[in-house]
């Protein structure tokens, strides 16, 4: 069974740090890129970034560049998503997803900016 696990989230105040992960089973990690999708308060799904299978290339929204960081260890089988400079608008619930096409879905890290 395809599973992702998301953790990290939390209650930060603006301009500071987060780092959220996404733990994979149930499938052969090392041959699939990861997706981080957020879905801010009322709004639709937003596009995050991300990271190729073998690292080797990494995306990033416009609005995240600069001030995220995605990264994997294919040893743990985990995604990270760095967060820096947060602000109130990076409000979300934050979802990691297997592949580009995203067809498998965690349930969900809640992060949110406030002071």
């Amino acid at each position: 069974e395809v599973q992702l696990v998301e953790s990290g989230g939390g209650l930060v105040k603006p301009g500071g740090s987060l780092r959220l992960s996404c733990a994979a089973s149930g499938f052969n990690f090392d041959n699939y890129a990861i997706t981080w999708v957020r879905q801010p308060p009322g709004k639709g799904l937003e596009w995050v970034s991300t990271i190729s299978r073998n690292e080797g290339n990494t995306y990033y929204a416009e609005s995240m560049k600069g001030r995220f960081t995605i990264s994997r260890d294919n040893a743990k089988n985990t995604v990270y998503l760095q967060m820096n400079s947060l602000g109130s608008e990076d409000t979300a619930v934050y979802y990691c997803a297997r592949s580009s096409r995203c067809d498998y879905w965690g349930q969900g890290t809640q992060v949110t900016v406030s002071s």
